[in-house]
């Protein structure tokens, strides 16, 4: 399975938070904020570090791809040419 972090970035957005400011707020290192925007796997502290700045749910923020889903899509979108 994959995260995605999508729903972060787009309630960052709606909520008119910069990425920056979030990171300050949350106190996040710049290497764990980079893997946030690599949508790689951070620790469940830094989840909940996030949630009580923002005051949501992990789930609010964030979602879980199955890995064929992921692969499913590539190859639909490539070989039809």
């Amino acid at each position: 399975m994959k995260v995605s972090y999508k729903k972060l970035w787009v309630m960052l957005a709606e909520r008119e938070i910069s990425k920056a400011e979030l990171r300050k707020q949350a106190g996040l290192s710049s290497a764990t904020f980079t893997k946030l925007r690599k949508n790689q796997e951070v620790t469940l502290s830094v989840v909940l570090k996030i949630a009580d700045v923002l005051d949501c749910n992990a789930g609010d923020m964030m979602d879980f791809i199955r890995d064929d889903d992921v692969s499913s899509e590539a190859s639909s979108n490539g070989s039809d040419a």
